[in-house]
This record gives C-alpha cells, structure tokens and sequence, in this order.
C-alpha cells in the first residue's frame, strides 16, 4: 500500500468521521493499529499474502479478533456515506463460462458508463474477495449458496457497513421449477434430488441481502413468488467481448455457394428435450435438400438423433468464446426451441444476442425472454412448437438474401438496444440508484 493511498479521500473522511463519532484519542488509536498491521505485510484485507492463506469460513477470525480486541472492529460510517465515488465488489460462484461472462465480467463495461469502478473474485479466492471488500462501498454476491463462506462475506459486509445485492440468473432456488422442468428427465434421479435439495440454499442466500437482481422479467415474477425482498431486473446483453469477437468471426467466413445451415446450440445438458419440440420439421427440411447442414453446437446426446439425419449434421464442441462465434457465423439462421415451463419462463436471450452478434437471426420459441428480443419478421422469427417450423426455415432458404437482410437487422438491432448501456431494458433504474445514491 502507498502513501497516496492511504491519503485517499475515502480514507480521509472515514478518519474525519472516526474523530467525530469517538474522539481524536481513538481516532488515533484505531488508525495507528491499522497502519501498524500494514507494516507488518496485512494490507489493508489484514490478510497476509503468503502460503499458509487460509481457505475457510475462519480466514477472517485473526482480523476481526485482533481488531476487536484494540476496540477497532467497528467502523463509524458506511463508505457510500464518506465518499461520492463508488467502487462494487462482485463475489460469486464462476465456474460456468457462460454464466461468468453474462452476469459478473461484463458489469465491467456497464458500470465504467456511470465512472464506477467494478472488480470481481471467485467466492473461493478468499483472500482477494476480502482485500476487495476493504475498499468497497457496495457488495454484490453471485450465485451463492447459504454456506459457512457466505455467512463470513455477509458478517464482513456488515462489519464494513457495505449495501448488499444478490444476483441470481436461474430459479436455482425454486423446488416448484425444478419439478416440473422438462430437461430435468435427461438427468440422473441422483443429480435431480441433489438439485432439489440445494434450493433452500440458494433461497437463503437471496434473502441474506438488501436487494435482487435477476436476469429476465419473468425471473423476477417468480423469486417474487418466494421473497418479499425488491426484486429487479438486469438483463444480459452484448458486451464488447462478444461484440469484437463477432467482429473477427464476420470477417473470417464467405457464403458463397455454401450450404445452408442451420444452427442448434447447447450449454448444458438436457436441452434434447427442447430440439425433439422441432426435430420432425428439422428432419423433413433437411430431406429436402441433401445438401443442407444441421449445425449442433456444444452438448447433445447424438444417440437421440435420427440415423438418417446424421450424415448432414455437422458437430461442434463449445472451446473459447471466440470459437463458438466463428462456427456459429458460418449458419444461415439459428433454432431455439424451448419447452413450456416454469423453468423455462425464466430464461434469458443470450443465445439471441450471440446470433445476432454475428448477423444470424433468430428462430425462437415464445418462452422465456426470447421473444422480447426478437423482432417477430424482421431480425428473427417468433414461432409455436406447433407453429410451422418447416415452412420458416424453407422460406428462409429459398430466399437466402432475406435471410442474410434479416441477421443485418438483428446484428443492428443488438449493437443499437442490447449493447452496454445503462438504459431501462438493461438495467431497471432502481439499481442504478442503488448504487448512486
């Protein structure tokens, strides 16, 4: 730690604020500890950066009986009090790429519009998820569950004085959307009850805080259903990751007398349940034409596929971010089928914004918040399972130029209202204040 940080202004008004409420005595005595365990290699986290860093719900317990025991352990004022400049700390369970890139990495981009500074540590990192706390004004949590962890990041929250915000992108929480999700027979009765048995949870984690946020208005409808905390939403949108990414894959690919392709992509397992809404049309569409292609991105269960399909379907695993856009820029138009469920309801577009990042539109089912992001004839199609699949994709392939105008319309349509912007379909505006004021 520097000089020039400790003369920070944040840091300045906390002391200011100490002298007011206890006295220059201990004032004093309380800055004077602080600095005495940065000397010793503390830092301000008081977690010392060696090997021997502890990595349990005890690695704050030598901080706060230390400063306890020198009658430091409270401070006088909340950070969002003493300083107008606002630093978020997101702490939360990242271990699924897609989930990391949508709702903890890419906050980067909206929160640098409002000059808020936005970092972020895996729950596990303990010791950077505390020293990044010390500094806060605001803590979000991602995707927790109720845990010795979690009840150590809450007390500290408490202890620094830090509003609290959960964030939650699934009904992780919900025994009622488990129950009835169709994708849930792709999975063992092990794994199902495991599930089931996680929710209460995650419910108490969501509850642990000040307020929610989630990733789809019907999200929002049904945590409302098990909280009485205020919920919102703030949905995922295209990033400048994926938006440069997109770019690279556009410029690598020709359609010059290619095959027409269309694209199904899968991030988790069970979504055979959904493409078997659609597989008759799927199948009867590519028999018309042998050279037409079924793009299968990411994870399926091949053996559930027709043995007449398989020779014009063509197989991707997921890798990088980046390689996922370049196969899926090679399509004509993207499929996604979706069976009616609670669970369902709740879904977010990203397959949408990632298709439409690379001028692919969008043929989606009017579940979850999909249909709130395709416009229904213009940069994509709206359809029932019922609905005349066959016929959207024949249309699109007799006319390949208005299928190509199309995924323009839905590439624009993206950049302009589902890019990083703190607008209202973005983020509510509630949040916004949350963190402002």
């Amino acid at each position: 730690m520097t000089v020039y940080s400790l003369l920070r202004r944040d840091n300045i008004s906390r002391f200011r604020s100490a002298v007011q409420q206890d006295g220059w005595r201990t004032a004093a005595r309380k800055a004077g500890h602080h600095l005495k365990r940065i000397a010793r290699g503390h830092g301000q986290s008081a977690v010392p950066d060696t090997t021997t860093q502890r990595t349990s719900a005890s690695h704050l317990s030598p901080l706060w009986r230390d400063i306890a025991a020198n009658d430091a352990f409270h401070i006088s004022r909340a950070p969002a009090v003493l300083t107008k400049a606002r630093r978020i700390v997101m702490i939360g369970d990242m271990n699924l790429p897609q989930c990391r890139k949508y709702r903890v990495e890419q906050l980067g981009d909206l929160w640098a519009q409002k000059d808020i500074d936005y970092q972020y540590a895996h729950y596990q990192d303990l010791p950077r998820a505390c020293r990044l706390m010390q500094d806060a004004t605001h803590l979000m949590l991602y995707r927790m569950q109720s845990d010795p962890l979690l009840t150590m990041y809450l007390y500290e929250a408490r202890r620094l004085r830090l509003p609290i915000l959960y964030d939650i992108d699934d009904p992780l929480f919900s025994i009622s959307a488990y129950e009835t999700y169709e994708n849930m027979k792709a999975l063992p009765d092990a794994m199902k009850a495991h599930f089931v048995n996680e929710a209460p949870r995650y419910l108490d984690a969501l509850n642990s805080a000040d307020i929610v946020t989630v990733s789809t208005p019907g999200l929002r409808d049904h945590a409302q259903l098990y909280s009485a905390r205020s919920i919102y939403t703030r949905r995922n949108f295209a990033d400048q990751e994926t938006l440069a990414a997109a770019e690279t894959a556009l410029s690598a690919i020709g359609h010059q007398n290619a095959p027409f392709r269309v694209a199904f992509a899968s991030g988790s397992r069970g979504h055979e349940v959904d493409f078997a809404l659609v597989q008759k049309d799927v199948a009867r569409f590519l028999s018309d034409d042998p050279t037409r292609r079924l793009m299968i991105l990411g994870h399926f269960d091949d053996t559930l596929l027709p043995e007449g399909l398989k020779p014009q379907i063509e197989r991707h695993d997921f890798t990088t971010y980046g390689d996922y856009l370049a196969a899926l820029a090679r399509a004509d138009c993207a499929i996604m089928p979706l069976t009616d469920d609670t669970f369902n309801r709740c879904k977010s577009a990203v397959r949408v914004l990632d298709a439409s990042s690379v001028a692919v539109p969008s043929i989606v089912a009017p579940v979850g918040d999909m249909a709130n992001v395709v416009r229904d004839g213009d940069t994509g199609m709206v359809l029932h399972a019922d609905q005349g699949w066959y016929d959207a994709l024949s249309s699109l392939a007799k006319d390949r130029t208005a299928a190509s105008a199309m995924g323009a319309s839905a590439r624009a349509d993206l950049i302009e209202n589902w890019s990083a912007a703190p607008t209202p379909q973005i983020v509510e505006p509630e949040i916004i204040r949350w963190v402002s004021e």
